[in-house]
């Protein structure tokens, strides 16, 4: 956890989305410090599925330190940002920080995509956040240590990204290279451009409503979000732009080591969230390699789709070498299934390695093809099944 210094103290933050969720914890983060915060966004009365308005957040951020000033904001209008922008300016003198946090999001293929959703999307995500930036700059330009921070993700042109949700992946891509952009145009004013996105899934009122209450052991809170993001936005703003952060990423370097205070639920596997190739570390360094197996075949568990099943159609053992003597098993010819032990049905083919061998090929960075070429890897059974897993890999190695 990231202790609060107090260097927030008397500053100014325009964030958007900021009456519930990742927003309104980054705003609680700064209130700690005696912050001022505009709570840009739209929710003035009620939501009847979503807690939280902007007075009631407004009145958590106070009762927390800090001053608010609730705003009703709709990012997709000019005249409406324009309005807070100049209220935040004629209360608190300026505005020093300005951190896109609104977003709309819909996981739908392009047919399944109407226009008004895409609309939506786009001009929600990657035109709000460039149309708030730009009204904010020349105020920006003023302040000590101006930063504007955006909750988006690093840019990633891996296909699999793309394929299953292209609008929303495009909308979100927008708010990234608006950073990659401004960051450079503005470094002149010593305006620090960032972004910020969480490795796993942060779970928030509006995520319940998409993934379901059932979802929620397997996710982190959205103070990690607001650590990193404070860690962020203390920074040295001539020094510390054009990043693009991943929360945990960052707190392992500003000296976070144990993330369970995080966690919804400790020791639960996490579900990854989305525009991250695999974990280039563990979540957790201390987990055995049969913890970080199990966490690998869960993930593998949640990727699984009919798609695969179909091409697939073989049941797979994978057998560890030496005292250990565990097995795990990949079942694609019912209804994709993973697990440790012995598999439902018999297996098409086995497979003889090693457990860190193991983990590498399930996680892409060993090719299974090398891996029996290399003779660090035992085939039995059928060859042509044997040979479909490395294509199964290509497909999911990208999310684990």
């Amino acid at each position: 956890m990231i202790e609060n210094s107090g260097k927030l103290k008397g500053v100014t933050l325009f964030i958007t989305g900021a009456s519930r969720g990742i927003g309104k914890a980054i705003a609680l983060k700064a209130a700690k410090d005696g912050a001022n915060i505009v709570i840009a966004a739209k929710t003035a009365e009620p939501h009847p599925k979503l807690p939280g308005t902007i007075f009631t957040a407004a009145k958590e951020i106070e009762d927390a330190g800090g001053k608010a000033l609730p705003c009703i904001v709709d990012v997709r209008d000019e005249a409406s940002i324009n309005e807070a922008v100049n209220k935040a300016v004629q209360t608190f003198g300026g505005i020093d920080i300005v951190v896109n946090n609104a977003s709309a999001i819909s996981l739908t293929g392009t047919i399944d995509t109407s226009m008004k959703k895409y609309d939506l999307m786009h001009h929600i995500n990657t035109r709000g956040t460039f149309l708030t930036s730009k009204l904010c700059v020349p105020h920006l330009m003023k302040s000590k240590n101006p930063h504007i921070l955006n909750i988006s993700p690093p840019l990633n042109m891996n296909p699999v990204w793309f394929k299953d949700n292209v609008a929303y992946t495009m909308s979100k891509y927008g708010m990234s290279m608006c950073a990659l952009g401004m960051a450079e145009e503005f470094k002149p004013h010593k305006i620090a451009v960032n972004t910020l996105w969480p490795r796993t899934v942060v779970i928030t009122a509006a995520m319940e409503m998409l993934g379901g209450l059932d979802i929620s052991s397997q996710c982190r809170k959205p103070e990690i979000m607001a650590d990193a993001a404070y860690a962020i936005l203390t920074k040295d703003s001539a020094s510390f732009t054009g990043n693009f952060v991943v929360d945990d990423d960052l707190l392992r370097k500003e000296g976070v080591t144990n993330f369970d205070c995080y966690a919804v639920e400790p020791g639960k596997d996490l579900l990854p969230d989305f525009f991250l190739d695999k974990t280039d570390e563990p979540q957790n360094a201390s987990l055995t390699a049969a913890q970080q197996i199990d966490q690998v075949f869960s993930a593998l568990s949640t990727m699984i789709t009919p798609d695969i099943i179909k091409r697939t159609n073989a049941v797979y053992l994978f057998k560890i070498l030496g005292n250990e003597k565990r097995t795990w098993f990949i079942d694609l010819k019912r209804k994709g299934t993973t697990g440790k032990g012995r598999a439902p049905t018999k297996p098409d083919v086995t497979f003889s390695m090693t457990s860190e061998n193991l983990i590498k090929m399930l996680q892409g960075s060993l090719k299974p093809s090398n891996a029996y070429m290399s003779g660090k890897l035992k085939v039995v059974g059928n060859m042509s099944k044997a040979m479909k897993l490395e294509n199964l890999i290509g497909v999911l190695k990208s999310k684990l």
